[in-house]
């Protein structure tokens, strides 16, 4: 036999992502362009595509003429893109990614209207909803364009801005997802003013993350603004967005996307947040529980001595000021074992040894690979004695 037949092969390729968040105001205006120019300059010679609109419940009550305006505007561009069917209303929050009746009910429009690997869906709603969206867009054909209108502070300046999607599965969150960049992403700030005062607040907690262990200037600013942000300054919530986006945005492009590593510099807090969410049966939300997971980690990081008692005031002040609660009775439950067995199922999460994201300075990250139960639990105790 030739040898040569035995011999390994290697491949090694690259594959190139772009895509562009656009800022706007009224996006289904008639007279709004934004929307209107992106899908016409998709269009090739004698190409019709197809778009399937999928839309958050929520925003029904507050936009009750919502669905008659996307059509209408959709109207004017028959020859460009043709909407399927009618437009799909599904509950917002967890319980779209939950429920498994929602995803069978997505994947069956795509097959009932035909929608291609050259066809539309576009996703308005909070991050829940973008992320069944874009897993449904994902996995599809193997692959949809997707299209997010995000609604929410949240998934305005964080998740929507991603290359994220997912469902929860077997009572953990999202385990189930893929990675797989939108073609566009439009950002219609007057979308926030429909929020409720803990859903404006919720989205804050990502901006605060991303300030920890990126910027520490943009903490200063968040901490100069808290009248204004907590007291819903539309100007203070827009460049709040824009920045915590662009910082997002960096990472993606100049860090590890794909997340082929174990660390995760982004998932600042979230280790404790994902297993609170679940904790609480999604009683609160999930920047909630992400101030409280950032809070716990950076208690953690004074045990430590990685972070002084300074600094360590100072944002746990911030979380507070701006509304947050800190502390959250399911932490110290069970003797706080279901709290370390949130651990092992980030570890298992992140695919590799555990990397967990703490701060040695406001703006300066520091990974660590293992937590001492010890110091865990006084972190816990600690924050229930400042509240």
């Amino acid at each position: 036999m030739n040898e040569n037949f035995l011999s390994p092969l290697t491949s090694q390729f690259q594959v190139q992502y772009r895509y562009s968040v656009q800022f706007t105001k009224g996006i289904f205006d008639l007279k709004n362009p934004s929307l209107r120019d992106f899908l016409i300059s998709e269009k090739k010679d004698g190409d019709t595509k197809k778009a399937l609109v999928v839309l958050d419940q929520g925003l029904i009550s507050h936009y009750p003429n919502l669905v008659s305006e996307i059509k209408e505007y959709f109207n004017g561009l028959t020859l460009v893109v043709q909407l399927t069917g009618d437009i799909m209303v599904i509950p917002g929050g967890e319980v779209c990614k939950n429920d498994p009746q929602h995803w069978d009910s997505l994947v069956k429009a795509v097959d009932l209207y035909g929608i291609d690997r050259h066809s539309y869906m576009i996703a308005i709603g909070g991050g829940a909803i973008l992320d069944l969206v874009g897993y449904v867009a994902a996995v599809s054909h193997r692959g949809i364009r997707l299209i997010r209108i995000p609604t929410t502070v949240l998934s305005q300046n964080d998740s929507g801005v991603g290359v994220k999607n997912s469902i929860n599965y077997h009572g953990k969150k999202n385990f189930l997802g893929t990675f797989a960049p939108p073609i566009a992403v439009f950002n219609d700030l007057l979308f926030l003013e429909s929020l409720d005062v803990r859903d404006w607040r919720s989205g804050m907690a990502e901006a605060i993350k991303v300030s920890l262990i990126k910027d520490k200037d943009f903490f200063l600013w968040i901490e100069s603004n808290t009248h204004s942000l907590k007291n819903r300054d539309l100007e203070a919530m827009a460049y709040l967005v824009h920045r915590c986006a662009e910082l997002h945005m960096e990472h993606i492009a100049n860090g590890d996307p794909f997340e082929f590593g174990s660390s995760r510099p982004l998932d600042f807090g979230h280790w404790a947040a994902h297993k609170l969410e679940y904790l609480s049966e999604f009683s609160i939300r999930h920047g909630e529980a992400v101030a409280i997971g950032m809070a716990l980690d950076t208690v953690y990081s004074n045990q430590k001595n990685f972070l002084s008692k300074v600094e360590l005031d100072r944002i746990l002040d911030l979380l507070k000021n701006l509304g947050f609660v800190i502390f959250h009775t399911k932490l110290a439950e069970n003797e706080k074992q279901i709290l370390y067995s949130g651990l092992q199922e980030f570890r298992e999460h992140l695919g590799g040894k555990l990397t967990i994201m703490l701060l040695a300075g406001i703006g300066i990250p520091r990974e660590v690979h293992e937590i001492d139960e010890k110091s865990l639990a006084n972190s816990v105790d600690y924050l229930e004695q400042v509240v």
